[in-house]
């Protein structure tokens, strides 16, 4: 109970918060209780009396019109301040530097305009007490010097601290921009993956399925046609496979590209029965951009498909090359062993001219051709 009683009194700034105004308040009630004026000097009532409203004025408007409150300091410090010219009491002079040091502390008030005020308050002041020794004079012009800088330095600090939580807000907001497109560019990489795998493995099936039907119809060869649909159901199992791959990438972060390689070459061997393609790394690993991870290791995925449907069982090595200004990754299979059995034509905008499309998209660019007998398909991507 007593944190949020002192929370709410001091509010956010001391000065100007509940605490600063209520210590404010008690010290220009308190000159006002105990002023002396001579008689015959009304007018020092007076001017006290609109010192002491033009302070209440600042208390009741300043979180809602800084400006007019701000204009009020400025009165009620004149105003305070004039007093000395009818009195040697020390009530107005209270109340004045009272004033003074919010109007320095102010952030609607400008510096120079403080600096105007301090001035016409140092004038009155001192120039009333050129006749009462040269210690009250002092100590007069050093505590309106003490006041006004002390203000001005807290009214600086107030400003920076508004700064800095200005620029944390706006830093706060572009991480929030650059998280959410950090999550759209996730998404639209999901998004690509499923659609080259839907595309590649719904294409390749209608294809199966027309000759398949075109083999029943046009010739009645049942087994070709029977072929043709294991092809088909072979087609929709690698489909679905490919398919919970992209999904599962939704729910993990995206490996290192030599671990993402290793899972690559590992996952080949496993499915093709056969010893798994050698993985070299060449240079220093660095990390790179997710988008550039993912489209090369989806390059050298194709790659390494492509390889085991047209040289099946011929020997496959993966290189992957962390170059000063880029990083490429190169399939090579050498020649196989025996002529392989013939393939279906590949669906358009799959193999080769899919993993062109992905890579572009990141900056990178493809090359493949024959390499010494074999085959080599090289996906680089400078700059990363």
């Amino acid at each position: 109970m007593s944190v949020r009683v002192w929370s709410a009194i001091s509010a956010s700034e001391p000065e100007f918060g509940w605490l600063g105004r209520l210590v404010g308040t008690a010290i220009v009630v308190g000159s006002l209780v105990t002023a002396r004026v001579p008689a015959g000097t009304g007018w020092v009532w007076l001017l006290l009396g609109v010192a002491t409203a033009c302070w209440f004025a600042f208390v009741l408007l300043n979180h809602r019109l800084q400006r007019w409150s701000a204009a009020s300091l400025v009165v009620g410090a004149l105003a305070a301040a004039a007093t000395v010219v009818g009195t040697t009491d020390s009530a107005g002079v209270a109340i004045a530097f009272s004033c003074l040091a919010m109007v320095a502390m102010h952030p609607a008030v400008p510096p120079s305009a403080t600096v105007a005020v301090a001035a016409v308050i140092g004038v009155l002041l001192i120039g009333t007490s050129l006749d009462r020794g040269t210690e009250r004079l002092a100590v007069l012009a050093g505590v309106t010097v003490l006041v006004t800088l002390s203000g001005l330095l807290r009214r600086s600090y107030h400003l920076r601290v508004a700064e800095t939580a200005q620029l944390l807000e706006q830093t706060r907001r572009a991480q929030d921009e650059h998280a959410r497109a950090a999550a759209l560019d996730e998404r639209a990489r999901i998004a690509r993956e499923l659609h080259d795998v839907l595309a590649h493995s719904l294409g390749a099936l209608g294809v199966q399925l027309e000759v398949a039907e075109a083999l029943l119809a046009d010739r009645g060869d049942i087994d070709a046609a029977l072929d043709r649909v294991r092809r088909s159901r072979r087609l929709a199992a690698d489909g679905l496979v490919e398919a919970r791959a992209a999904v599962t990438a939704l729910r993990r972060d995206v490996l290192p590209l030599p671990d993402a390689l290793g899972e690559l070459a590992a996952a080949h061997g496993r499915d093709h029965l056969g010893e798994p393609p050698e993985l070299h790394v060449v240079g220093t690993p660095r990390p790179v951009r997710a988008a550039v991870e993912v489209s090369l290791a989806g390059a050298a995925r194709e790659a390494l498909t492509n390889a085991a449907r047209h040289a099946p069982g011929a020997p496959l090595h993966v290189v992957l090359e962390f170059r000063p200004d880029a990083v490429a990754v190169a399939v090579r299979n050498e020649a196989p062993a025996t002529a392989p059995e013939p393939v279906d034509p590949p669906v358009p905008g799959h193999g080769l001219t899919g993993m062109r499309e992905r890579l572009a998209l990141v900056g990178g660019r493809l090359s493949a051709g024959p390499d010494g007998g074999g085959w080599s398909v090289v996906a680089e991507v400078p700059g990363s």
